[in-house]
């Protein structure tokens, strides 16, 4: 549960300081000057929501290492790194891939992949994934996490995130607009430009449209995560090593991953709020790949 409202919050912050910082440049009154805009508010909400994206995109990387603490293996010191640099880059090939970053940090079992493009990733797992799992069951999470690298996921949740910040930015000045309009229906100054209850109207309206949009996300996110288990047992040629380890990781309790690593990481619990959950239930997954017939 945690993670997943990290997740959320980092991505509203991002919007909501754009949003004020729109604000103090006088981008609101210009657009609400003579009336509402609609084809110019569009264009700029377009700009906003994919720059709030991207931002998140380009940063996803350094925070993944700062959050996590996460100690990317330059050069191996014992035969357990050898092994994940070996196995990675083995996979990775496989996959016509560039050579990932490689990474370790402490905590309950789970890993994760990120970064601004398929040449500039990160494949990181933790200490407790290690300590819990076989060489087959581990090879099979770096599998999934490659995967995740070669369908360019990280990119397509960017590009999804985009299209919705984007009706969230639109939605909420519309709403603030007509909120504002009719707040101060009989001022004779409301031509002046938009008043207090425009903006707290669109900051009220992102964070509520932000939330809902959440959902849209995650349901993607949803998506790809079986589209990497069944990319992990083509890379593997066999779906047995990814079906043992998604076993193996529905009798632990997974490590929780920080704000935007979430939907990358390979565990995750829906419970309860399974329509903001970045994973599918272990089941479904499993599920998935005992009948997937090209695995």
């Amino acid at each position: 549960m945690k993670r997943v409202l990290l997740l959320i919050l980092t991505n509203l912050a991002v919007m909501l300081v754009l949003s004020v910082t729109a604000h103090l440049l006088g981008l609101n009154r210009f657009l609400t000057a003579n009336g509402l805009n609609l084809p110019m508010l569009l264009m700029f909400a377009t700009l906003m929501g994919f720059g709030g994206a991207f931002i998140s995109l380009l940063m996803s990387k350094p925070i993944a290492k700062w959050s996590t603490g996460a100690r990317v293996i330059d050069n191996p010191t014992n035969p357990t790194e050898r092994w994940l640099v070996d196995t990675v880059g083995r996979l990775a090939a496989r996959a016509g891939l560039a050579m990932p970053e490689v990474a370790v940090y402490e905590g309950e079992p789970n890993a994760f992949a990120t970064g601004a493009s398929k040449a500039g990733s990160l494949v990181a797992v933790s200490t407790g994934l290690l300590s819990s799992m076989t060489h087959e069951e581990v090879e099979a999470v770096l599998a999934h996490e490659v995967a995740h690298i070669k369908n360019g996921d990280m990119v397509t949740l960017t590009l999804i995130q985009g299209v919705v910040n984007t009706f969230v930015f639109f939605l909420a000045r519309v709403v603030g607009y007509l909120v504002d309009s009719f707040l101060r229906r009989n001022d004779d100054e409301a031509s002046s430009g938009p008043g207090i209850g425009y903006m707290v109207t669109v900051i009220v309206c992102e964070i509520a449209f932000g939330i809902l949009a959440s959902v849209i996300v995650m349901y993607f996110s949803r998506r790809r995560e079986f589209r990497a288990d069944s990319g992990a047992a083509t890379l593997l040629g066999s779906r047995r090593p990814m079906i043992a380890a998604l076993h193996r990781l529905g009798g632990m309790e997974a490590g929780g991953l920080p704000q935007g690593m979430a939907a990358s990481g390979v565990a995750g619990r829906p419970g309860l709020m399974s329509l903001f959950a970045s994973h599918p239930s272990i089941e479904e997954r499993v599920r998935a790949l005992q009948t997937d017939a090209r695995a």
